[in-house]
C-alpha cells in the first residue's frame, strides 16, 4: 500500500524541534490538544492581537500576518523561541519557494525567558539549503512506524501529551 506524501506544516515544524514525539503524534493524528488550557488561551490570545487583519491560509500554512517587508507569527510566549524560530523559517523558505521573499517577525505576547517580544530573522542562501535538508529529515522521521520514547523534561508538565506519555 503507498503511503501519502508527509505533508508540513508549521505547526509539526514547530513541534520537530520542541518535542520530537509530541510531533509525531500529533502528526500521526493522536491529537490531545483540545484538552489543553494553554493551548485555548493561545488560540484567544491570536484572535485578539489580530488587529483586523485576517491569517492568510494556502497550501498547507497558515500566517499569522504577512506585510511588505515581514511574515509575522504570533506566540503565547517565549517558552520555546528556538521551535516558534524554525516554524516562521519554515514559512519563510516556502514563500522563497514562491517568490515572495519576506523578512521574519517572530511577536512573543509574555516575555518569560527572552529579554524581548520581538525577534527578527534573516535567512541567506546557505541557511535556507540547510533548512529544506533538514525538512527531508523532518519528512523521513513522520514516516517511522513508532513514535520516539518518552523523555521527561520539564517542560513535559504542561504539555497536552503529558498524560499520553507518562500516566
Amino acid at each position: 500500500m503507498l503511503k501519502d506524501k508527509v505533508q508540513l506544516t508549521g505547526t509539526v515544524i514547530n513541534y520537530y524541534f520542541h518535542c520530537k514525539r509530541q510531533c509525531w503524534l500529533f502528526y500521526n493524528k493522536i491529537n490531545l490538544e483540545d484538552n489543553s488550557e494553554d493551548v485555548r488561551i493561545g488560540r484567544v490570545l491570536h484572535e485578539l492581537k489580530d488587529d483586523g487583519k485576517q491569517e492568510l491560509s494556502f497550501e498547507n500554512i497558515r500566517l499569522d500576518k504577512i506585510t511588505s517587508e515581514y511574515i509575522v507569527e504570533i506566540k503565547k510566549s517565549d517558552s520555546d523561541i528556538k521551535a516558534a524560530t524554525a516554524q516562521l523559517e519554515f514559512y519563510m523558505v516556502l514563500l522563497a519557494e514562491k517568490g515572495i521573499m519576506r523578512k521574519g517577525k517572530l511577536e512573543v505576547i509574555e516575555k518569560n525567558k527572552q529579554n524581548k517580544k520581538i525577534h527578527y530573522i534573516e535567512l541567506d542562501e546557505k541557511k535556507t539549503e540547510e533548512l529544506k535538508v533538514k525538512y527531508k529529515e523532518i519528512e523521513e522521521f513522520l514516516e517511522s512506524e513508532t513514535p520516539p520514547q518518552a523523555i521527561y523534561a520539564t517542560k513535559c508538565k504542561r504539555c497536552a501529551y503529558y498524560d499520553y506519555c507518562f500516566i
